[in-house]
């Protein structure tokens, strides 16, 4: 019970959702802790993103194989898990929509957490981050920044090198716990991309989107799809803060 109110005032924050409106969202473990410590709770995290998007109240234990969320509360457009913070790209469908959505992830992965590695208490660092993404070019933008987290596991300093890095791009292409596969594949499951603008036509174009983000990232004096120099700075200095 403890647990729940606390979540149920993490979750339930001072901003406004507006209905139609666009957010990033992302949240870190307390005191930067690993919140993902294998592929088992990354993969039950992905899990939680669907089944929690549901007008209705969720007893996992209960579930079987013909669950049927019927209406969702929410649309998610991208995400990406890393180990100690997520991000999610979301949209509010219904008033409140995010809020309770985000209750009962953070509740039910919690719980599991808790459960599975013997602890007790709050596992995130307080109430989730939230940013209105209210201009085109900075909605477009977030999806390049939530698939090209992955990049810093492998080098932290990606941003400022001036190197083509197949590799690295190789990295963020196939890594697991982000909806970059999704896309790619042209199938979706956990994502709602009809509820978002139709920045990419096929899986190619936003490929290329991200190759071109990807560089813009190396060479800092560049620009990416007439993206204004105010967006770059001002998105790489607000969304570089979890670690």
């Amino acid at each position: 019970m403890v647990l729940i109110l606390y979540n149920y005032l993490m979750s339930y924050r001072k901003q406004n959702f507006a209905p139609g409106e666009f957010y990033h969202l992302y949240n870190r473990g307390t005191e930067k802790r690993t919140i993902f410590l294998d592929e088992k709770d990354c993969n039950h995290f992905l899990f939680l993103l669907y089944i929690c998007n549901s007008i209705r109240s969720i007893e996992i234990r209960y579930l079987g194989e013909n669950f049927d969320r019927k209406e969702t509360i929410v649309d998610i457009g991208a995400y990406c898990l890393m180990p100690n913070h997520f991000h999610i790209l979301i949209r509010e469908k219904i008033d409140h929509g995010i809020s309770k959505f985000m209750l009962k992830v953070m509740t039910a992965y919690t719980m599991y957490f808790n459960k599975k590695y013997k602890r007790t208490g709050k596992l995130y660092e307080g109430v989730f981050k939230s940013t209105h993404l209210n201009t085109d070019n900075y909605l477009k933008y977030m999806y390049s920044y939530i698939h090209l987290n992955p990049a810093k596991l492998k080098d932290t300093n990606w941003k400022k090198r001036r190197v083509w890095d197949r590799d690295l791009f190789d990295y963020v292409q196939n890594y697991k716990y982000s909806s970059f596969s999704e896309y790619e594949k042209d199938k979706f499951t956990i994502l709602e991309p009809k509820e978002f603008p139709k920045y990419f036509r096929n899986p190619e174009e936003h490929k290329k989107e991200l190759l071109e983000w990807f560089a813009f990232g190396i060479n800092p004096g560049g620009n990416a799809s007439g993206v204004a120099s105010g967006v770059k700075h001002k998105s790489y200095a607000r969304y570089d803060a979890p670690n």
